[in-house]
């Protein structure tokens, strides 16, 4: 016997339920379409007196991750509010005028810091590394980065990491994200802020936004999270001390053959403590 607990409906955890923080990326969409049914299931939730805020380690501002969400069909009164990680990493590049920065990642992501009053510089001028991802999400791992770690390393360059995840995926497969190049920074022994699950800033400014739709701050054995990924959703959920729902067919989807089978020690190895249940497809 395992102590998980599987589910096939979102409306078994809810009764007790105020607040939902959910992820995005691998929940309601997969980077090309969006899932129906998991959109469905948030809005029955705003229906019957919810709130629901999407908490996301999009390096972009909440404006530009609302188009993305629109062009995939996900509509705005699927959620009330949005919490990325690109907004925390523009407060920090706002709050360091004087300083210039090296921005890693993908021209998609310029947005980053648009409008802000930031210098950009080479890497070996630069005050700071701003990563929202690889170049080419499309061919490179953080190994092709290696050589340029080393350089950064060697002039001790804080590393702002705007996206803590590893991998995403993208249809059916699974691209590299900027938290990958951050734990090879960490290797070589850099200096990494990370913005974004599972770290508590984004939390905090999530039950901040849902207080303001609410009117007044809600306990958290009221707020439920959900994610599909253990790294980022589930333990940024525990840590901060909230219950998870945890959405199988996401980045661990592999992993799961025969879940319900696994011995206490395995469900230890593959999550830690696990989540408050599962689900296969997110679906009221």
């Amino acid at each position: 016997m395992t102590t998980l607990r599987f589910i096939d409906h979102l409306s078994e955890l809810t009764e007790n339920v105020d607040v939902i923080l959910s992820d995005i990326w691998g929940v309601i969409h997969n980077g090309l379409v969006s899932f129906p049914e998991a959109c469905d299931a948030l809005l029955t939730f705003r229906k019957n007196g919810g709130t629901v805020v999407m908490i996301t380690n999009a390096p972009r501002p909440a404006d530009s991750v609302q188009r993305q969400l629109r062009k995939l069909g996900v509509a705005d009164d699927t959620y009330d509010a949005i919490v990325s990680s690109g907004d925390l990493t523009r407060n920090f590049v706002s709050g360091h005028d004087g300083q210039s920065m090296f921005w890693l990642g993908p021209e998609r992501d310029n947005s980053i810091y648009r409008g802000l009053d930031a210098k950009l510089a080479p890497l070996e001028r630069a005050d700071y590394i701003v990563c929202t991802g690889p170049f080419d999400d499309e061919t490179e791992s953080a190994e092709d980065y290696r050589a340029m770690m080393m350089q950064a390393r060697a002039r001790n360059l804080p590393f702002i990491c705007a996206n803590p995840d590893i991998v995403v995926e993208r249809g059916d497969r699974l691209i590299y994200c900027a938290g990958a190049i951050a734990e090879l920074y960490r290797e070589l022994g850099g200096e990494v802020i990370f913005y974004g699950k599972p770290h508590r800033p984004i939390y905090d400014q999530a039950m901040r936004l849902a207080a303001a739709r609410r009117g007044h701050e809600t306990p958290l054995n009221r707020v439920l999270a959900i994610g599909d990924s253990v790294r980022t959703d589930l333990a940024g959920a525990q840590a901060f001390g909230l219950d998870c729902l945890f959405v199988m067919r996401g980045i661990h989807a592999g992993e799961f053959e025969g879940l319900d089978q696994l011995d206490p020690a395995a469900v230890r190895e593959l999550f830690g403590h696990p989540p408050k249940a599962l689900i296969r497809d997110l679906r009221w």
